[in-house]
């Protein structure tokens, strides 16, 4: 990933101090807790520890200037720190305790097999420094040179483990990245030391002391270091937040391509290959935010994402093969319920569309709703479709039941119709903005407006005063509030979709009894900020977790059976 712009909170010359400081502090600690492990009883501590004792003390302090700390962690590490040098006969204990700071330190709240691995390598890299430190001594007990091979095998074992753990794998992230190279650091500088300790014996505590505090820094940053996000798979829609703000492209395959912005990011953006035409974003009938047509080439290639004078690149690959027939009236929709299995944590590549069937779920929801309406007695159905595999069968299932039930469908609108919309975004919405022009107009499908179910969008439904769905779900229930949470923390406020909610839950999970819901844009108390209320009135209605943005959906009928 390549930025032009300058970089966030996160990397500003503050946090970087306060990096370069931790680090420092913690390799001081580490050098100190070793030699005092190591140091024979009955002989003065050398100078080495005064120094580091007062050092890693000092950097202690001053760290409490530098970022937010634990009073009374810091209290602790100032007093170990002083007490290894100056309090002999007791410093083994003290350099313990000091080297079960450092531990929890680098671990940083890690659980299970992190906190053990890093155990493993602090613990070994401390005895390492101990041994540099004030030379090896060989004794029944301890034989420098077989313990420097273990001590190197531990590194080794720690490093490989962490290498595993760091989810990269032999891929370039290991190379163009800082945490990819921290990684490679404390994965390649154990062997080295491993190989040095086997060539020099007892001698290898000194030459190989850089190489372990270089991995044992390395080690500590990487719990500072934010992870690179996964590399582009080709087929995989791209959900990426390198320019500040979510992006998703769609589908990433060769051609045609939507690149896909959520409303918060604002209105002046574009997009397009480096080097080759960049496109505005755009709104698009029946969708939310913005959205940028892009044509991608095979392969690696640099998406430049523009706001403003502000550039940012991200990486994209589309790879080789072609990608699913995506009409461009349904793409939107598409890339709505692809970013649904992306924000469930699935890269699933994409091969098809919610336009491209009917599914049986929502033809059993169609067939009720004109049941329902025969009951009600409307004068006709006025019929709204699209030319999609979906919108022809599921015009052909309405007509069906309506012939079967006695109701007449027409394509034109009248006073005592009902208005049925089985096409897609696009033509929904504007079936819907004209359904709502006509009846300010004159007396208009006095029998309602009904949608499929996958026009459940905000933008669709919030085009007219109400609307009513048949549902198999209740989008006020935990799990449906659970998606739409999800959905809008993960890309910028953005609404949930049907499409979305199934992929979200793996293609199941949303097909319960079919109810009639209606969606409407309700204020019942409008009132200014400033004017008084009752204690605890929410007067913010743009509130997490709704499946109509500024309004509700409440079922008007019991199941339907």
């Amino acid at each position: 990933m390549e930025h032009d712009h300058p970089a966030p909170t996160g990397s500003s010359t503050v946090d970087f101090l306060a990096l370069v400081l931790r680090l420092a502090l913690l390799l001081s600690t580490a050098f100190l807790a070793g030699g005092g492990l190591l140091r024979p009883p009955g002989q003065r501590p050398p100078r080495t520890l005064y120094v580091l004792g007062g050092v890693s003390a000092l950097l202690a302090v001053v760290s409490a200037f530098a970022v937010d700390i634990n009073v009374v962690a810091l209290a602790i590490h100032v007093v170990l720190a002083v007490a290894v040098p100056v309090f002999p006969r007791v410093t083994r204990w003290t350099s313990a305790a000091l080297l079960v700071l450092v531990v929890l330190e680098t671990s940083l709240g890690g659980t299970g097999v992190e906190f053990a691995i890093d155990t493993v390598f602090v613990a070994a890299a401390a005895v390492w420094f101990g041994f540099a430190l004030l030379g090896p001594v060989t004794t029944a007990a301890v034989r420098p040179g077989p313990l420097a091979l273990t001590l190197g095998g531990l590194l080794v074992l720690a490093g490989a483990v962490r290498f595993g753990l760091s989810g990269l794998g032999f891929d370039r992230r290991l190379a163009t990245t800082l945490f990819g190279l921290a990684v490679v650091a404390v994965a390649v500088l154990p062997v080295v030391v491993t190989v040095l300790a086997g060539v020099f014996k007892g001698r290898a505590y000194r030459f190989g002391a850089v190489a372990v505090a270089a991995a044992f820094v390395a080690w500590s940053a990487l719990g500072a270091i934010p992870a690179p996000p996964p590399l582009p798979v080709p087929g995989v829609p791209l959900l990426a937040d390198d320019a500040g703000f979510p992006v998703l492209v769609s589908p990433q395959r060769p051609g045609h391509n939507l690149v896909h912005f959520p409303p918060g990011a604002g209105d002046d953006l574009s997009a397009g290959v480096r080097g080759g035409l960049v496109t505005k974003a755009v709104a698009r009938p029946g969708a939310e935010g913005t959205w940028a047509d892009v044509e991608l080439p095979p392969g690696r290639s640099d998406l430049e994402i523009r706001r403003g004078d502000t550039t940012t690149v991200v990486e994209v690959d589309a790879g080789r093969a072609p990608g699913p027939s995506i009409l461009d009236a349904d793409a939107p929709e598409c890339a709505a319920a692809a970013l649904g299995g992306l924000v469930a944590g699935r890269a699933d590549v994409l091969t098809a569309c919610p336009a491209d069937a009917l599914t049986p779920e929502d033809s059993g929801a169609l067939v009720k709703l004109v049941e329902f309406l025969a009951t009600r007695k409307p004068s006709a159905i006025t019929l709204v479709e699209d030319d999609s595999p979906r919108g022809v069968a599921a015009a052909k299932l309405v007509r069906e039941t309506a012939a079967r039930t006695g109701l007449a469908v027409r394509p034109d609108a009248g006073p005592d119709t009902a208005l049925v919309v089985v096409s897609g975004w696009s033509a929904g919405y504007t079936a819907m903005t004209r359904a709502a022009e006509l009846q300010r107009l004159e007396p208009t499908h006095q029998y309602g407006l009904y949608l499929a179910p996958w026009l459940l969008n905000g933008p669709i439904v919030n085009s007219v005063a109400s609307a009513s769905l048949p549902l198999r779900f209740d989008p006020r229930e935990a799990t449906a509030v659970g998606y739409a949470v999800a959905v809008g923390d993960r890309f910028g406020g953005e609404s949930p979709t049907l499409g979305g909610f199934r992929n979200w839950l793996g293609g199941g999970g949303a097909a319960g009894d079919v109810q009639i819901f209606a969606a409407a844009q309700v204020n019942a108390m409008p009132m200014y900020p400033t004017e008084p209320h009752a204690t605890g009135m929410v007067m913010d209605r743009d509130y997490a977790g709704q499946w109509v943005p500024d309004g509700t959906i409440v079922p008007i009928t019991s199941v339907l059976r």
